[in-house]
C-alpha cells in the first residue's frame, strides 16, 4: 500500500471504531420519553418554561416591568418556539442523514448508528411536540422564506455541509438545555426532556464532528470557503427562527417594543456567544471559520 492508501484505511477503521462505540453507548444510555416523563402530572402555575436568564428579554427594562405571570408565560412560549424550531430542523436532519446512508453497507457500524440517530430524532420530535401540547402552547413555525431555504438545504446539502448544519443546530441547543435541565424553577417536563435530549444528542454531535473531520481532510481552499459560508448561513437562519416574534404578543407585550429591546439586549448577546464558544473552536480547528463566515455569525451574536 502507498502511504496515502494506508492512511485512508486507518481513517476508515478509526471512524468505524468510533461509530461502534457510539452504538454501544446508545444501547446502554438511551431514554424512552413516554416512560421518563410524567405526562399526566399537572403543571405548577409558577414554574418557568426555561431559566429566566435564557429569556430573550431578561435584563431589559421591559423585563423589569413585566408581571411574574407574564414572565412565566413568555418563557413557556419561548421554550416551545425553540422546541418547534428543533422539530423543524430534526426533520431536515433525518432526511439528510438517511440520504447520506443510501445504498451503503448496512453491516457497517456507521450505517447502523446513522439509523439509530434517526430513531432518536423521531422520539425527540414527538417528545417536544407533546411537551408543547402539555403546556398549551400552539406550534410555532419558521417564516416562509426560511422554510423554503430549509427545503432546498435538506435536498441538496451533502458531506461537510450537511453535517455542519446538523452540528450548529445541535450545539446551540445543547448549552441552553444543560442549564434548563438543572433549573430549579423550570417545569419538570422541560427539565426531563432537556436531560434526554442532552444525553442522546451528545452522541449525535460526536458523529457529526467525525463526519466533518473526515470530509474536510482533503478539501481544497475553494470548497472550504464555500462550505464555511454555507454552514454559517444555515446557522443564521436557525438562530433567527429560534424565538418566534409571536411569543411576545402571547405574553401580552407590545411586539414592536419587545423586539427593539431584544435587539439591544447585551445580556442575550453574551449568552448566545457563550453557548457557541465550543462550536466556534471546532469550526476554527476544521478550517470552517473563515472571515466571511465569521461576519455571518457575528450578525446573530454567535461570536
Amino acid at each position: 500500500m502507498t502511504g496515502s492508501t494506508t492512511e485512508h484505511v486507518q481513517d476508515e477503521r478509526a471512524a468505524e471504531d468510533g461509530s461502534r462505540r457510539l452504538l454501544e453507548s446508545a444501547e446502554k444510555l438511551s431514554y424512552d420519553p413516554t416512560e421518563e416523563i410524567d405526562w399526566e402530572a399537572p403543571l405548577p402555575d409558577d414554574d418557568y418554561g426555561l431559566n429566566p436568564e435564557w429569556s430573550t428579554l431578561y435584563g431589559t427594562p421591559l423585563w423589569n416591568e413585566m408581571s411574574e405571570r407574564q414572565r412565566v408565560t413568555l418563557t413557556r412560549h419561548e421554550v416551545c418556539s425553540i422546541m418547534s424550531t428543533g422539530i423543524w430542523f430534526e426533520m431536515i436532519l433525518q432526511q439528510m442523514v438517511l440520504r447520506d446512508q443510501y445504498v451503503k453497507n448496512p453491516a457497517n457500524s456507521s450505517f447502523q448508528f446513522a439509523l439509530t440517530e434517526i430513531a432518536d430524532e423521531c422520539r425527540h420530535s414527538i417528545m417536544f411536540a407533546r411537551a408543547c401540547e402539555k403546556m398549551g402552547v400552539r406550534a410555532y413555525y419558521p417564516n416562509r422564506a426560511s422554510a423554503e431555504l430549509g427545503r432546498a438545504f435538506k435536498t441538496l446539502a451533502t458531506a461537510e455541509n450537511a453535517y455542519g448544519g446538523i452540528l450548529v443546530a445541535e450545539e446551540i441547543l445543547d448549552v441552553m438545555q444543560r442549564d434548563w435541565m438543572r433549573g430549579e424553577n423550570v417545569l419538570d417536563i422541560v427539565r426531563t426532556s432537556s436531560k434526554i435530549h442532552v444525553v442522546e444528542e451528545s452522541r449525535h454531535m460526536k458523529f457529526a464532528r467525525q463526519e466533518i473531520r473526515d470530509h474536510m481532510r482533503e478539501v481544497g481552499s475553494v470548497r472550504r470557503h464555500a462550505s464555511s459560508a454555507l454552514i454559517a448561513a444555515v446557522a443564521t437562519v436557525i438562530v433567527r427562527n429560534m424565538v418566534n416574534t409571536g411569543v411576545y404578543a402571547a405574553a401580552g407585550l407590545d411586539t414592536r417594543r419587545a423586539l427593539a429591546e431584544v435587539r439591544r439586549n447585551e445580556h442575550r448577546k453574551a449568552m448566545m456567544r457563550s453557548s457557541c464558544a465550543h462550536l466556534m473552536d471546532f469550526l476554527s480547528e476544521t478550517g470552517l471559520l473563515t472571515r466571511p463566515a465569521t461576519a455571518l455569525y457575528r450578525q446573530v451574536d454567535m461570536v
